[in-house]
């Protein structure tokens, strides 16, 4: 627990960090950070999370802090669709599979994108949660790989419960996601 603690307080000053929000110091990559932590931490992480967008909220701060929960943002979309309540009885009457296709049908990337896009302008940084909750309807390493599309300039930290070892995701230590290397351990 120590050992996240740390983390924890690492990161809060990292996003401090003038070269945090201008990307510095990161060969001219995208500034897409992971913050992985082991799954059954994830009330910890949530109550930091709520730390750190409380801590940037004042009126005199020079971070404009969004949050972007992707379990969240699946719900939201399925009430826009007009499906949310037709999920459950999908899911009785035809079965988990049935319920599984439909959902991937309506949560690609793109229509996740679309909303962060529209959300997204005054703030100098993103942050991604929810990953755990959307799985296996919402793959991060999806998200990511089309998030630089519409985010370029603006640091991104997806709050992973699992592994990342800077080229590759383990959601829960137990699903390897495709590689992707173009984040960055936010902190170590």
């Amino acid at each position: 627990m120590t050992n996240l603690n740390n983390r924890l307080d690492k990161s809060i000053d990292k996003i401090k960090e003038e070269k945090f929000v201008e990307g510095r110091g990161l060969g001219n990559e995208i500034s897409f950070y992971v913050f992985d932590y082991e799954p059954e931490q994830e009330l910890i992480i949530r109550d930091h999370i709520e730390r750190i967008k409380k801590e940037f909220s004042h009126v005199n701060s020079n971070r404009k802090v969004i949050e972007f929960d992707l379990y969240k943002m699946m719900i939201e979309i399925a009430k826009e669709k007009g499906i949310f309540e037709r999920v459950f009885q999908m899911e009785e009457k035809q079965g988990k599979d049935a319920l599984f296709r439909a959902m991937t049908n309506f949560t690609k990337p793109d229509i996740f994108l679309q909303k962060i896009n529209e959300q997204v302008e005054d703030h100098n940084v993103v942050l991604l949660t929810g990953v755990g909750k959307v799985y296996p309807f919402v793959r991060s390493h999806n998200i990511l790989n089309n998030l630089q599309e519409v985010i370029d300039k603006t640091p991104v930290i997806l709050f992973f419960p699992g592994q990342y070892d800077g080229s590759s995701l383990r959601l829960f230590g137990k699903f390897k996601d495709d590689n992707y290397y173009r984040a960055f351990r936010l902190v170590d």
